[in-house]
């Protein structure tokens, strides 16, 4: 079920198997495994101790997270992209009429993105949202305001770390079911960007449609080919044991 890359159990299976595995869970939080997300979760005692623990699934969310499982031999089933976690638990919160927090972005566009999904998911009840610009040493209130509308969900979009780190703030002491840091998620549900067509999605080329879109994404690909090269060094290591 799961693939060890470097210090990290990455999930290794299809999303519906994925979707089925979180029901064993009273919390879970799920990590999109990019190599910028596990590079960062390698060199931070915090992150790192949050990835491994129980209550965390790692999926591989990017084309350098499954070309490492490759590397050592071990690959994962398939790319398991963060953005359709996120639409398959919408869908479950709709037919559950479960309630959900939304946190991240920009105030403008976290707005949109409520109201487009009140639109898709009429069901699906949101406790509360929140824009990402506050300091994470001084968020008790929102943290606060989260834990308030008592949500079965709380996705947080604010890139890495910072997502990750308000998530390990608040997931000891809340009831919340799922937690999942989610990017850029926001912008595409608002509308205000758009996801790759499905034929780069289907030859892993995702990332290189953002990037045309996003230019600033270029110096966090640079994340990619240290990430490799620490799973090469590793996979040679064992080799030669």
């Amino acid at each position: 079920m799961f693939t060890k890359i470097l210090d990290f159990n990455i999930f290794n299976r299809d999303k519906t198997a994925l979707m089925n595995y979180i029901e064993n869970f009273e919390k879970v939080n799920i990590i999109s495994g990019n190599p910028e997300v596990l590079f960062n979760g390698l060199n931070s005692p915090v992150l790192k101790k949050n990835f491994e623990s129980e209550s965390s699934i790692i999926i591989p969310d990017g084309v350098g997270t499954v070309i490492a499982s490759k590397i050592l031999r071990e690959p994962v089933k398939e790319k398991i992209a963060g953005i359709d976690v996120f639409r398959e638990i919408l869908i479950k919160a709709n037919l559950e009429e479960r309630s959900i927090y939304l946190l991240g972005s920009k105030e403008e566009t976290i707005k949109k993105c409520v109201e487009n999904i009140k639109n898709e998911f009429p069901k699906l009840k949101i406790s509360g949202f929140h824009n990402g610009f506050f300091d994470l040493n001084n968020c008790s209130d929102i943290i606060e305001d989260v834990k308030s509308g008592n949500p079965w969900a709380v996705f947080v979009a604010m890139g890495s770390p910072r997502q990750e780190i308000f998530i390990e703030k608040i997931i000891g002491n809340s009831n919340v079911h799922i937690f999942m840091g989610v990017g850029g998620v926001f912008d595409i549900f608002a509308g205000e960007l758009k996801r790759a067509p499905k034929w780069m999605i289907s030859l892993g080329l995702e990332w290189l449609y953002r990037v045309a879109k996003e230019p600033f994404r270029i110096k966090r690909l640079m994340a990619i080919p240290k990430f490799l090269l620490l799973v090469l060094k590793y996979r040679n290591k064992q080799i030669s044991v």
